[in-house]
């Protein structure tokens, strides 16, 4: 039976915020998502088919594209490895990728293939009360292997650069990229390198393609199909996990299992099934792609598979709760975390959650109050800002700066109190209605989203200029200017500590 094993949410908090960007390698087959979205009023006259009323596209990074999403918005580097087609929805995607902030000098424009695009029809029945559902899925693709030339083309590209990364993904749709030869080499420059290599693989009855890999993400099915083994409890995961880590010489087989949770089994015997947090499920699609990221990302800033599988399975959870493959961001997992944690941080909330939560209080015609900051070792200035913040509505609500965003406005040494400790005080205070973390220099995306009535800053921001003081005067909102506490700052407390210590009575 598996080992039984705990981590608390407070090590994984401080597992994921103290977490390096990793230099992450990714290669596979990268693909172009398209959802169009509408509304089902009717059945067509020509055939028993619903007909959408299409109100929206929207264009997504799909495939490997989907996990080199989900990397950039926990804070990985990423460099993509892969093929596209020179047609403009190779372009689109292109540019998707690049505005994330992900490299992608190792993407190959192909002549001879398109651009794989998967376009899915979302389809909303408003007057029976339904949800969103998939009403079809069309695919462009062309799936032969890519042909020798771009293949050493690929290989050259990944071999100047393999010294510089943590760690290989590799994410496998059988589109053609990942040829036995470009498999083989990947995982021959991961060993020799000492990278360790972690694959999503593809629909297959042989995993021995991926030999000597480091680790493997088979889901339920993929696992059955690959070892004749019907997935039902723990012992038949351990089978499975033992037969595929014997015969391709694994270190770990990661079996995602929907419900069940994820399962870890290791070359050493270990073995370990965390169970699954129970979530209204509305889409999976994506969720594999989760749990390579999140293995990527924590096993890249040297992290154990197990603290690995542990957030992966946080993660994979938010991921179902959206529809299509939508990145969770490190905020999100860190609030799950937190608010898991004990009732008081259940006032850490993520953007979408805490809007709805908004429009609750406008309904009781509760007035909203934001301020932002770090709040880096809380002190009375503090205490006094936020209380009279809170006297200027019945509602407020804390924008606090994500470690990142802390370090890029004030220096690496800053901040001093981590982002999910400083999240976990400002929540206990009374006067704080709600807490979310953002990633931004600034918090204007916030602002514009949550909408609030008044916008409270310092007034030494009066000179400086408010961030967000054009929009919310623009609904008729007001911005206030704080008194300040002197010789209260976060600067002026450390400048004392440091003075104290270099000159002792």
């Amino acid at each position: 039976m598996p080992e039984k094993k705990e981590l608390t949410s407070h090590n994984l908090v401080h597992i994921l915020s103290n977490s390096i960007s990793p230099n992450i390698l990714l290669i596979g087959d990268f693909m172009l998502d398209k959802y169009v979205w509408g509304e089902v009023t009717r059945i067509s006259q020509e055939a028993p088919i619903p007909v959408l009323k299409v109100t929206s596209e929207e264009i997504r990074p799909g495939g490997a594209g989907s996990v080199a999403n989900n990397l950039a918005h926990v804070g990985a580097k990423v460099f993509c490895y892969g093929v596209i087609g020179k047609d403009e929805e190779g372009k689109r995607l292109q540019d998707n990728l690049n505005s994330i902030g992900v490299e992608t000098d190792g993407i190959i424009q192909a002549s001879d293939r398109p651009t794989t695009v998967k376009v899915r029809m979302m389809g909303h029945l408003q007057s029976a009360g339904k949800g969103i559902q998939q009403l079809l899925r069309i695919d462009y693709e062309k799936v032969d292997d890519i042909e020798d030339e771009i293949q050493d083309e690929i290989i050259k590209k990944i071999e100047n650069r393999i010294q510089h990364v943590d760690i290989i993904l590799i994410s496998d749709m059988n589109k053609g990229v990942l040829s036995k030869r470009i498999l083989e080499t990947i995982i021959k420059l991961g060993k020799d390198n000492k990278v360790p290599v972690i694959v999503d693989p593809r629909l297959s009855d042989d995993y021995t393609i991926y030999k000597g890999a480091t680790a493997i993400t088979p889901n339920r099915f993929e696992t059955k199909l690959a070892t004749g083994i019907e997935i039902t409890d723990d012992s038949s995961m351990e089978s499975a996990g033992k037969k595929l880590l014997e015969e391709s010489l694994f270190e770990y087989v990661i079996i995602t299992a929907d419900k069940d949770g994820i399962f870890l089994y290791g070359n050493d015997g270990s073995s370990n099934l965390i169970p699954t947090v129970p979530k209204d499920v509305y889409d999976v699609s994506g969720a594999g792609d989760m749990v390579l990221s999140i293995f990527g990302f924590v096993v890249g800033s040297n992290n154990s598979f197990e603290n690995a599988a542990m957030i992966a399975n946080i993660a994979s959870g938010i991921e179902v709760g959206k529809i299509g493959a939508v990145p969770v961001s490190k905020s999100e997992i860190l609030s799950e975390l937190m608010g898991g944690a004990n009732p008081l941080y259940t006032k850490i909330k993520v953007l979408d959650e805490l809007e709805e939560i908004l429009n609750n209080h406008r309904g009781n015609n509760e007035r909203i109050v934001f301020t932002n900051g770090c709040f880096d070792i809380l002190h009375i200035g503090h205490i006094e800002y936020l209380k009279f913040s809170r006297q200027q509505g019945d509602v407020l609500v804390i924008g606090l700066n994500t470690d990142r965003s802390v370090r890029e406005q004030k220096g690496e040494q800053r901040p001093f109190v981590s982002e999910d400790e400083r999240a976990r005080l400002i929540s206990a205070l009374e006067d704080v209605s709600y807490v979310i973390l953002f990633d931004e220099l600034t918090p204007e995306r916030v602002i514009k989203r949550l909408k609030p009535d008044v916008l409270v800053k310092g007034e030494d921001w009066k000179e400086k200029g408010v961030v967000g003081r054009e929009f919310v005067e623009s609904y008729g909102g007001k911005v206030i200017l704080a008194p300040f506490v002197k010789d209260s700052s976060t600067t002026d407390i450390v400048t004392r500590i440091i003075e104290r210590n270099s000159n002792p009575r």
